[in-house]
């Protein structure tokens, strides 16, 4: 069950589309309407898919997204949690058949509080709520209409916490090799969900980096969809990389433009983080083949308080070939690299150990 989509006076196509500039985006609009329209007519049952949020003392960021359960949908969900019946692995495009419900009211409880809330379009729900709690792990319930409850947790930064980090995915924490377009849709909606491979020695890095700061907030910061959310915190758990919150975008075009831009998605996200977290000092962690060396180094020289250390995987000779290579903003991001805080290395052992000898570990 759903609201309807607010309506513009005296016409007929809804507020998301008035707005929208882009032609892409409002045809995506009405294939998802005819997406919902149909799912619910076929009595398919609303779902809420949870993600790990985040929070300080004073307030939490709560994540999560409402879907309908289709056929599809179900035999995702059990080939991820290893269902006996599902033998198959599950391969990207079935990340993206799932069909989100719109602006649904979502109720959020935790702690004995309930706060009333709504998913945007995208039936994605990214919600900062007032409430005081103790430093920690702390459950939260999940409710909307015709759905069953579904708990999710958040964990409270404690106030002296001084480290945090923030991990890039694609060819950082597993190989993909995704900045060539075709490849991209090869991994994106073609390869199997158990034949993504993790990066050499990137689960070492990270975990040893959480066992000497137990209480830091990790952030996995990535340009993929929300609809490949279960799969990804399924590869993390699978490959023993520490629990943290996902930090993903939407799919499809946008308001203004084709295609979204990971670039921006990242910077407003490191921004965002540096606003909330005024005295914690990120540990940043990202591979060569893309922007993250740039994004990194704008965000250095935009907050170099707020940087212990910038940690850089260099891609192989095959990835390289088929990356877009290093990108540099100026000459002042060269020498951020030039600097104390930058590592680089070809695996994650080796930047471990560079981490270690900087005083991190």
């Amino acid at each position: 069950m759903r609201l309807p989509r607010r309506r513009v006076r005296g016409s007929s196509t809804s507020v998301v589309g008035a707005e929208a500039l882009n032609l892409g985006y409002r045809i995506m609009d009405r294939v998802h309407e005819h997406r919902e329209r149909a799912a619910r007519e076929a009595g398919n049952e609303p779902v809420i898919v949870p993600f790990v949020g985040y929070g300080t003392t004073s307030w939490v960021r709560v994540l999560c997204r409402a879907l309908y359960k289709t056929q599809l949908f179900t035999e995702l969900t059990e080939m991820l949690t290893g269902n006996p019946r599902r033998t198959s692995a599950a391969r990207g495009w079935r990340s993206f058949t799932s069909v989100p419900i719109s602006e649904v009211p979502i109720t959020v409880r935790i702690e004995g509080r309930e706060f009333p809330v709504r998913a945007d379009e995208g039936g994605v729900l990214d919600v900062r709520l007032p409430i005081v709690l103790a430093p920690g792990q702390h459950r939260v319930t999940l409710t909307m209409p015709g759905a069953e409850p579904t708990e999710t947790t958040v964990y409270v930064v404690p106030d002296g916490q001084r480290i945090g980090v923030v991990c890039d995915v694609d060819d950082t924490v597993m190989v993909t090799a995704l900045p060539r377009p075709l490849l991209a849709a090869w991994n994106s909606f073609v390869l199997s969900e158990h034949a993504r491979m993790p990066t050499p020695g990137m689960p070492v890095l990270l975990e040893r980096i959480h066992r000497a700061h137990p209480e830091a907030p990790i952030m996995y910061l990535s340009t993929g969809a929300w609809n490949v959310a279960p799969a990804l915190r399924r590869f993390l758990s699978r490959n023993a990389y520490p629990e943290g919150t996902l930090l993903l975008t939407e799919w499809g075009p946008t308001r203004t433009r084709w295609f979204r831009s990971g670039a921006e998605h990242k910077v407003g996200s490191l921004r965002r983080l540096a606003e909330e977290f005024p005295d914690v000092r990120w540990i940043l962690i990202g591979d060569d083949g893309q922007r993250d060396p740039d994004v990194y180094n704008g965000f250095a020289l935009r907050y170099p308080d707020r940087v212990a250390a910038i940690l850089i995987r260099n891609l192989t000779v095959g990835e390289s070939v088929l990356a877009s290579g290093r990108v540099w903003s100026d000459d002042r991001a060269k020498q951020i690299a030039a600097g104390s805080l930058w590592m680089e290395a070809n695996d994650g052992a080796s930047l471990s150990d560079k981490l270690g000898s900087a005083g991190l570990l």
